[in-house]
C-alpha cells in the first residue's frame, strides 16, 4: 500500500480540479490558522496593557475642545479599596476592540460600556446592601467619559451615559479596572496564569470570568455575583461562605460568598488549585459551576447535593442554598421572566428568594418594554429603578 502511494499522489496531482481543490484546502487550513492566530493574539492584547499611567479621578484633559476619555481606576491601587468580607464584586470580562477607522474622537480608547440590565443587577445589590462596598472590575483597560448626559451628543450616547449616571448616583459604587496579571501576582494562580491555556479558550471571555471571580474571592472575601442578576433583599447579614445549588447534579458559581480568611479563604485557594488542575477551554461549564462543584463535593465528602442540602454539619460549616434562593426559576425556563401571562406565577415562585438570575446567555436578545407586565420588569421597578429608569423605551 505504501509503495502505491506516490503513484496515486502522482495521479491525483495529475487532475486539474483534484490539484485545485486541494490547493484551495489547503489555502483555507492556512487562513483559518493564521485568522485563529490573530483573533488571539487581538483578544489577548485586550487584557495587557501598560503600568497604570494617570486615572479617570485626575480630572478631564482636552484635546482641542473635547475632553479626552481618561482610563478607569485600577482596583490595586486607588482608594476606596475592597474592604476583605464586606463587598461585592461584580466583573466586566467582554473586549470592545478600537475600530481601524475612527468614526468618532473616542473610538480608539476601549469605552466602558454597561448594558441597563447590568446596570440594574449593580444598582439592586448597592440599594439592598449600603453598608457594602460595590465593585464593579473591568478586566481590560476601559475608560470613562467625562461629563454627564446634559452634555450633548446622540441619544444612544445620551442614553448610554444616563445608564452609568444611575449606578454612580449610589456612594458605595465603585467602577475599577484591573490587569490579570498584575491581579493574579503573588497568587496560587500566578505561574498558570503565564502559561497562556486561558486564552487559548473556545469560551474566552466566559472562562475569564471563571477565573476571576474565585481570584476576587481569594483576594478580598466577600460577595461574588453575576451581572444578570437582580438582587431583592438583602444579604448583609447572611453568614459567608455560601453558594446555591442550580440543580439536583450541580453547584452554580453566579452567587458565591467566602470569607477573607480562615475556612472561607482556604475554600478559595481550593477553587484556584481546581481550575487550573482540572482547566477545560473546550468546555463552558466545566471551569466555573464545575470547580465550585468539585471543590464542594470535596468539602462534603458526598456528591449528593440532596446530603449537602439536609446535613450542615456535614459541610463544615460552608452553606449551600437550595435552589429557591439564587435560581428559583432554572435556565430552561427562563422565557417565564419575560412573559406578561405568567407574570403572577414567576413572582409568587421567586417571593422568598435572595435574588433572581435572568440567564443572560439566554435572554439577552429578548428586550422588554418599559411598563411592561413582565416580571423581569416588575423586579426592576422596585429593585433598580434608577436604572430601569434611565434605559429608554425598552429594557
Amino acid at each position: 500500500m505504501l509503495l502505491r502511494l506516490p503513484l496515486v499522489l502522482a495521479r491525483f496531482l495529475h487532475n486539474g480540479r483534484l490539484r485545485m481543490l486541494f490547493l484551495g484546502l489547503i489555502l483555507l487550513l492556512f487562513m483559518g490558522i493564521l485568522l485563529t492566530y490573530r483573533w488571539q493574539t487581538d483578544v489577548q492584547l485586550c487584557f495587557i496593557d501598560t503600568e497604570p499611567t494617570e486615572s479617570a479621578s485626575s480630572g478631564p484633559v482636552t484635546d482641542g475642545n473635547a475632553p479626552v476619555p481618561r482610563i478607569v481606576d485600577d482596583v490595586l491601587t486607588t482608594e476606596p479599596k475592597p474592604i476583605p468580607g464586606r463587598s461585592i464584586f461584580f466583573h466586566e470580562t467582554s473586549c470592545h476592540r478600537p475600530k481601524r477607522k475612527r468614526q468618532r474622537p473616542d473610538s480608539q480608547y476601549n469605552m466602558l460600556q454597561l448594558t441597563a440590565r447590568q446596570a440594574c443587577a449593580i444598582e439592586s445589590a448597592a440599594l439592598h446592601n449600603p453598608n457594602f462596598q460595590v465593585f464593579v472590575l473591568f478586566a481590560s483597560p476601559t475608560y470613562l467619559h467625562y461629563g454627564n448626559s446634559s452634555t450633548g451628543g446622540s441619544s444612544g450616547y445620551q442614553r448610554h451615559q444616563s445608564i452609568i449616571d444611575a449606578i454612580l448616583s449610589y456612594k458605595n459604587v465603585h467602577l475599577r479596572q484591573l490587569n490579570l496579571w498584575r491581579y493574579a501576582a503573588g497568587t496560587p494562580i500566578e505561574e498558570w496564569l503565564k502559561d497562556g491555556r486561558l486564552f487559548r479558550s473556545s469560551y474566552l471571555f466566559s472562562h475569564i470570568s471563571d477565573f476571576l471571580r474565585f481570584l476576587t474571592l481569594y483576594r478580598y472575601g466577600g460577595i461574588y455575583l453575576d451581572m444578570d442578576v437582580v438582587m431583592l433583599r438583602s444579604m448583609e447579614d447572611v453568614p459567608p461562605n455560601y453558594t446555591g445549588a442550580e440543580s439536583n447534579t450541580h453547584l452554580a458559581a453566579g452567587v458565591m460568598s467566602l470569607a477573607p480568611t480562615g475556612f472561607g479563604h482556604e475554600i478559595a485557594e481550593a477553587c484556584l488549585q481546581d481550575f487550573q488542575r482540572n482547566f477545560d477551554g473546550s468546555d463552558w461549564g466545566n471551569n466555573g459551576p464545575g470547580v465550585i462543584t468539585r471543590v464542594a463535593q470535596k468539602i462534603c465528602a458526598t456528591k449528593d447535593i440532596t446530603l449537602m442540602l439536609e446535613d450542615r454539619k456535614r459541610c463544615r460549616g460552608f452553606k449551600v442554598f437550595d435552589r429557591n434562593a439564587f435560581y428559583a426559576v432554572p435556565w430552561k425556563h427562563w422565557r417565564h421572566f419575560f412573559e406578561p401571562q405568567l407574570l403572577e406565577q414567576t413572582l409568587a415562585h421567586t417571593k422568598d428568594s435572595f435574588l433572581v438570575h435572568v440567564w443572560n446567555k439566554h435572554s439577552k436578545q429578548l428586550a422588554i418594554k418599559v411598563g411592561s407586565s413582565t416580571a423581569y420588569g416588575k423586579y426592576a421597578e422596585q429593585h433598580c429603578p434608577r436604572a430601569y429608569a434611565a434605559a429608554g423605551d425598552y429594557f
